[in-house]
């Protein structure tokens, strides 16, 4: 769907983190998306977050359609390393190119999110609605959400005691992310509250059964021991003292 000359040229700085950051690395990801036209007429990125609530994550191909990515006037080209990834972002599947996941997406979503909804009306854009205060609370206000790590559902993205390094949750265990896949996996600690990277309502959906696509690199992360430093909650404390 869109295409990128990488030779002699600098990546673009169009790649998403769990955080929503646009960065420039050379890893390309397994999906795009987009949330408006975010560059000039030169390709350049112009400082706006979006121009648009409906943020897409969408296939790379699809349909034989050909893009020249940051073209003028069009929509900015985002990647994201998985689902996961463009879910802990902010952004849902596009209901063209993805339409299966869209659609269970809707579902899930409306089964856990029904009671955010304004006279319980369910539309794309009262869902659009929702995600975007979340993210606007994260982003502009500084609102964080925290829950237990061993109480969240695969496909979660959280933050640990480094406030730029995200984790995502997947049996059991907690997995580092980084731009090209994920690197190392850690057990998931109990009692441990970790901050939410994710928005909430979509950490209902993904808590509902939505299964979230993850980079093949999750298979092969190497284990390491129980990571130092996290803070254990009160009740993950007093259980641990009932324990000794």
């Amino acid at each position: 769907m869109a295409r990128e000359k990488a030779r002699g040229r600098r990546p673009r700085q169009n790649r998403v983190t769990p955080l929503g950051r646009l960065i420039a690395v050379p890893a390309r990801g397994t999906l795009m998306g987009n949330r408006g036209r975010l560059h000039d007429a030169r390709g350049r990125l112009t400082g706006r977050r979006w121009t648009t609530r409906a943020w897409l994550c969408c296939l790379l191909e699809f349909k034989g359609r050909r893009r020249r990515v940051m073209a003028p006037g069009r929509y900015t080209e985002l990647f994201f390393l998985d689902e996961a990834t463009a879910l802990a972002a902010g952004h849902r599947p596009c209901g063209e190119c993805r339409r299966a996941s869209h659609a269970a997406f809707k579902l899930f979503w409306l089964r856990a999110n029904a009671h955010l909804l304004p006279g319980g009306e369910f539309t794309l854009a009262a869902l659009d609605r929702v995600l975007h205060d979340e993210r606007v609370a994260r982003w502009e206000r500084q609102q964080t959400w925290v829950a237990p790590l061993d109480a969240l559902p695969d496909g979660a993205m959280v933050l640990l005691e480094d406030p730029e390094q995200p984790w995502l949750v997947r049996g059991g265990e907690l997995l580092r992310w980084t731009p090209a896949g994920y690197r190392e996996r850690i057990p998931c600690p109990a009692g441990v509250l970790g901050r939410l990277v994710t928005p909430p309502s979509i950490v209902s959906v993904l808590a509902s059964g939505y299964p979230a696509e993850v980079h093949p690199s999750a298979e092969s992360a190497p284990r390491r021991g129980r990571r130092a430093g996290v803070r254990r909650s009160p009740a993950g404390r007093a259980a641990r003292r009932r324990r000794g």
